[in-house]
């Protein structure tokens, strides 16, 4: 595999990018501009429900590389949807993982945090034995399972807290909302690693690069599970706060912020009180780090700002 890849990396390397439109899809694709023939695939080419859609998608573009960038992230409405929750989080990883390995590519799928209950008070690492407490965070689990059982050459990358200047996440909701309320109630109990879209594409550019180029020896050495997210842990009252620290520059008035505990905003799925990820495993594979959280965030509304000068201009 080696070997091919790095014959293809003049430019006729192909890449399957799954999730177009979506915050991480987008960013994949930007980032991986000039790393060989890229097709991005969302919603309306691709429905990951639809297993013998995505074999032909495949097939189709008989790529080098697949990165699947798409999932089912409602993590409340998976409580009432989970028969779609599994079809797009593990059936389809598991087509994928079938095709990869039939058409010898590379599989990059990214997972979650919340494949954790949340109890541990250190850092979550990959020899933990994961426990999710949510449907949304069991059928990412079933699809991490699903392509490690196809025997696929594959990374799987897990992430947190993920979000970007475009989509739907956390920043993006706080900005709307205190478009809306003079008051918002954050709840301050559950600590992660809030991780950029940007970071992430980044991240993988860098590891593809890599393996394409020869520096990390035979698949058989870096195949596997890594965590992938920024440096640093929050609380989402300690991300608000940083978000609106510069309410002023993203035109919005900063509301009051109150800080609460996770049993005074009962949502359908639990959450795990603590989903830090450990990178360390990730650093000593591909000597990849992502950025501390509040630099990460501070670039990504850098993007936002720039925007909103651009559409007011």
């Amino acid at each position: 595999m080696a070997e091919k890849w790095s014959a293809n990396v003049s430019g006729a390397a192909r890449v399957l990018i799954l999730g177009a439109g979506g915050q991480l899809g987008g960013e994949l694709e930007r980032s991986f501009q000039g790393f060989g023939n890229v097709a991005a695939a969302g919603r309306e080419t691709a429905d990951l429900g639809r297993g013998e859609e995505l074999r032909a998608l495949v097939r189709r573009v008989e790529p080098d590389f697949i990165l699947n960038a798409a999932a089912y992230t409602a993590v409340d409405r998976a409580e009432a949807e989970p028969e779609l929750a599994y079809a797009i989080n593990a059936d389809a990883p598991r087509v994928l993982a079938e095709e990869a390995l039939a058409h010898d590519a590379l599989l990059v799928h990214y997972s979650t945090d919340y494949v954790f209950e949340g109890a541990k008070a250190e850092p979550w690492t990959e020899t933990d034995a994961p426990n999710p407490l949510s449907v949304y965070g069991a059928s990412k689990l079933a699809g991490e399972r699903a392509i490690e059982d196809a025997g696929a050459r594959a990374l799987i990358f897990r992430t947190s807290w993920v979000y970007g200047p475009k989509g739907k996440n956390f920043l993006l909701t706080m900005l709307r909302l205190a478009g809306e309320r003079d008051r918002l109630t954050i709840v301050n109990d559950q600590v992660g690693a809030p991780t950029s879209s940007k970071e992430l594409a980044r991240a993988t550019r860098a590891i593809l690069d890599g393996i394409v180029g020869g520096s990390f020896g035979a698949a058989s050495e870096w195949t596997g599970l890594y965590h992938m997210s920024c440096s640093g842990a929050v609380t989402w009252f300690g991300f608000a706060q940083a978000i609106f620290a510069r309410a002023g520059e993203l035109g919005v008035k900063a509301p009051e912020l109150a800080a609460i505990a996770t049993e005074e905003y009962p949502t359908p799925a639990k959450r795990p009180r603590n989903s830090v990820l450990s990178n360390a495993k990730l650093h000593e594979r591909f000597g990849v780090r992502l950025a501390p959280w509040a630099a990460a965030l501070d670039e990504v509304l850098d993007e936002v700002i720039e925007a909103l000068r651009a559409g007011g201009a």
